[in-house]
């Protein structure tokens, strides 16, 4: 995919998985302070701190030559090879589970569930009509309505009708490690969440350019299909940034559900993140900025999981990278897989970046050959 997303300087507010927090928010009061390892915030109040756990997803179990098994119990139907032939993401494939047998549409992603996360799936999905009921308390007919949720509409009485549906209640799964309870409790209070925002408003409200314009991005495409998002924290004018913090807020929120919006659910569901720290200092922080960063972080824990493919720091200074090299033995495996501190120079960021966003798709300014915004 070499066509190049727009840049969104204008934005409205709802919500992300990655967020712009002010630049200079590592203290030595954070070095005190231990990492905390389910972290799924991208919107970090310091470089340490910015880390999102993630469970790897893995791939559908081959059953056979020719065969591939779906589904959540071991007496899952086989499709055959020929059964696969000319699939758009949209074939209706079988499932077999404990002699009910459910026909349900699938795609790239949902072929990558394991039969553990079937299982919770399908529990989950059950429980769409009381969650919705719970999370539109003033709508009496909340339990039977369609919404509208990050560009896909659920169903609560038939969600296995569009796998995208499947895949975006997945995210709620695996970040509660397939506790079906917690997982109906973080998205109840994300539906709550969105409703008390008001995503469409902010979605349509206007920002000041000479304010965000230069302070986050989304532009082009990793090799894998994935958005791309710039979070500029060295600018000039990051006083003015944060000098309101609501108005942050609803900023950051519009530019993930922009970001978010350039996802299909049925071949990519996940972003790169880019956060430069060029021109950082760590004693640009003030109280207004530890707000929004604050307020941000919890927002993308609570409201935004599992949307986060790689994210790279680069132009870091050296204070910051010692201070990540400090807390990587604490860190999961499955944390550091996601997270690349990178240096300055065109080669540096060119050899850390180019493997994974192709030269075409990569400003300049990152040793790319794309002239960026």
């Amino acid at each position: 995919m070499t066509e190049t997303a727009p840049t969104y300087n204008k934005l409205e507010t709802t919500s992300s998985p990655e967020a712009i927090a002010e630049p200079a928010t590592i203290a030595t009061s954070t070095i005190a302070t231990p990492l905390d390892p389910n972290s799924t915030s991208t919107a970090p109040p310091n470089l340490a701190s910015d880390i999102e756990t993630l469970t790897k997803p893995s791939t559908a179990a081959v059953a056979s030559e020719g065969t591939l098994a779906l589904g959540p119990t071991s007496t899952s139907a086989l499709l055959t090879s020929e059964d696969l032939k000319n699939d758009d993401n949209s074939k209706i494939m079988e499932i077999d589970m404990k002699d009910t047998k459910v026909i349900e549409p699938q795609n790239t992603l949902t072929r990558q569930f394991t039969e553990r996360e079937w299982a919770a799936l399908k529990d989950f999905r059950a429980r769409l009509p009381e969650i919705f009921a719970e999370g539109f308390p003033d709508d009496p007919n909340a339990s039977e309505k369609v919404i509208t949720f990050w560009g896909v509409n659920i169903d609560p009485k038939s969600p296995a009708a569009d796998a995208r549906v499947s895949v975006v209640l997945m995210k709620f799964l695996r970040a509660r490690n397939l506790d079906v309870h917690e997982a109906r409790d973080m998205f109840m209070s994300t539906l709550r969440w969105r409703t008390s925002i008001d995503i469409d408003a902010v979605l349509k409200e206007e920002f000041p350019e000479d304010v965000f314009g230069n302070v986050g991005h989304i532009f082009g495409y990793d090799r894998g299909g994935r958005p791309v998002v710039y979070n500029i924290y060295g600018g000039d004018n990051l006083a003015e940034v944060f000098s309101d913090t609501n108005r942050f807020i609803r900023w950051r929120v519009a530019l993930q559900e922009k970001t978010i919006a350039l996802l299909d659910f049925t071949e990519t569901d996940q972003t790169v993140q880019i956060h430069d720290y060029l021109g950082v200092s760590l004693t640009s922080r003030d109280a207004k900025s530890k707000a929004a960063a604050s307020e941000a972080t919890n927002i993308f824990q609570s409201h935004y999981p599992e949307l986060l493919h790689k994210k790279f720091f680069v132009n870091v200074p050296t204070l910051m990278n010692w201070i990540f090299w400090l807390f990587k033995p604490v860190l999961p495996s499955a944390t550091l897989a996601k997270m690349s501190v990178v240096g300055t120079g065109h080669h540096a960021l060119g050899k850390a970046l180019l493997p994974i966003i192709d030269t075409k798709e990569l400003p300049k300014r990152y040793g790319g050959e794309a002239e960026g915004w």
